[in-house]
């Protein structure tokens, strides 16, 4: 599976959470921890919130570990909200459309997971997608299709609302037409203001997920696997939760996509 890593607060260099820490997102990529996928080389990408409401946005195909622009980037370039992401594929061509983060206007989403039996109604899934969004479908993967399918859905005025609304789309979906698991989503998105995650399973094995606030950096760090392993403080976000980071407020909220199907 995918490891990603995002950070909302005061400014910092990218590098203090994408390759500084002793088990930093680069080391994530050839070293994970707490995934079956021990190496993921697929590609990676940066999304960075500055002056401007887009997001800067830095994808490639080559494995983190080995790009010299990569460490550069992360050395240079300051930010008080960013998503960080290492790809290992489920399926689709390693190709820089198909690595995350993705971004639409102000919007930028990763995810880590999987939608089971995808390649069997991909196109139904591609059909779910608002024709005026579909400009922006420039990759082939299940993350991309669901992001677009929630903007369809809201997620300007209803993150939440929109995401349970999508992923309950393509829950139905992959139980008409494909196979378990039906859906494994961790989630990060934001509109460049607020910093939202989900984490969430049709079956018992929902991808990990994690926060951390720092009194130092005045900022919190949302992750797949813990940055240091002599951390104690790494809180775990329990599945089935969809969680606001403002600053150093965070609210749980109960992601329960499902009980949309039940009350139809």
């Amino acid at each position: 599976m995918c490891r990603w890593a995002a950070y909302v607060g005061a400014p910092i260099f990218l590098e203090e959470i994408v390759s500084r820490p002793g088990h930093s997102l680069i080391h994530q990529s050839h070293c994970a921890t707490q995934c079956h996928t021990a190496i993921n080389a697929d590609g990676f990408g940066l999304a960075w919130y500055g002056d401007r409401p887009e997001p800067g946005l830095y994808r490639d195909v080559m494995p983190a570990w080995s790009d010299p622009n990569l460490r550069s980037l992360t050395a240079q370039v300051k930010s008080g909200l960013f998503l960080a992401h290492v790809r290992a594929s489920t399926g689709t061509a390693t190709s820089r459309n198909n690595c995350h983060p993705f971004t639409v206007g102000r919007w930028s989403f990763m995810h880590n997971g999987q939608i089971g039996g995808y390649e069997a109604f991909r196109r139904d899934a591609d059909m779910m997608i608002r024709e005026d969004l579909y400009a922006h479908r420039k990759g082939a993967t299940d993350s991309e299709a669901l992001f677009l399918i929630a903007l369809a859905e809201g997620l300007d005025h209803d993150p939440q609302g929109a995401l349970e609304r999508a992923a309950a789309r393509v829950i139905a979906l992959s139980r008409a037409k494909g196979t378990g698991p039906h859906l494994r989503l961790t989630a990060a998105l934001s509109d460049g203001a607020r910093l939202y995650a989900v984490r969430y399973a049709t079956d018992d094995h929902a991808p990990t997920l994690y926060h951390r606030w720092s009194v130092q950096r005045q900022g919190r760090a949302v992750v797949s696997e813990p940055l240091e392993s002599d951390e104690a403080d790494w809180t775990e976000v329990p599945a089935g939760s969809f969680c606001i980071f403002e600053g150093a407020e965070v609210t749980l909220r109960r992601f329960d996509p499902l009980a949309l199907s039940r009350a139809a």
